[in-house]
């Protein structure tokens, strides 16, 4: 028999009062979310927050010439969509998904209804504190830490939010995540590979060494 998705699979939804859980557990949307699947775009109206369960979805900031660079990710520990229960209908920022998968999403009326209710509040802002803190980190990171490092963190930070150690993604979208050169990508990874740290292999990561990359990688992550 299908085992049926279980939205408890996502941290914040697990975590949610019995009360609240059986609220939204009728007004949640089960969906696959594929690879490089836009969630929103910058500066388009929320209509949904996300709730990724086994997915992770890339936060980007979009220069006005096209040009991209990840700020956030978010995994099964989050929610994408923060602006709504912030006060704002839109966002900076795109969501794309890095890693193929699945998850839930709830309609901007009713998390805006539920945000009125206190332990949902107190919930929904700890994460958003954690998920600001992360945007920071990684703009300090993108300004003064190599590329290697860079790519360290961005790894390891997927696993987080990932079940095995395999990351499937393209060179062109790691490039667009790190607002480097897709070259730089390709060199950066090869590196990794010659230090016996993953293997790479046609847009498959599989790392080998999750110690060695902790090591490698700059104090961002942590």
């Amino acid at each position: 028999m299908p085992v049926s998705p279980d939205p408890r699979k996502n941290q914040l939804l697990a975590a949610l009062p019995d009360e609240e859980w059986q609220r939204w557990l009728p007004q949640l949307e089960f969906l696959e979310m594929p690879l490089g699947q836009v969630v929103y775009e910058s500066g388009s109206t929320l209509s949904h927050v996300y709730f990724p369960t086994t997915a992770i979805v890339s936060l980007l900031y979009v220069m006005e010439n096209g040009a991209s660079a990840e700020i956030a990710v978010v995994g099964k520990e989050g929610v994408v969509g923060i602006s709504l229960f912030m006060g704002g209908e839109s966002t900076p920022s795109r969501g794309v998904v890095q890693s193929a998968g699945q998850g839930f999403r709830l309609k901007s009326h009713v998390i805006k209804e539920e945000f009125k209710r206190a332990p949902v509040l107190h919930l929904l802002l700890r994460y958003t504190q954690a998920l600001i803190t992360q945007m920071a980190q990684t703009a300090v990171c993108n300004r003064h830490h190599s590329l290697d490092q860079q790519l360290c963190r961005w790894q390891l930070l997927s696993l987080d939010r990932l079940e095995g150690n395999q990351l499937v993604m393209t060179q062109e979208l790691i490039a667009n995540m790190l607002g480097v050169r897709r070259e730089g990508v390709t060199e950066g990874a090869l590196n990794l590979q010659k230090s016996g740290l993953i293997s790479y292999s046609r847009g498959r990561i599989t790392v080998l060494d999750r110690t060695g990359l902790e090591k490698r990688t700059c104090e961002c992550y942590a």
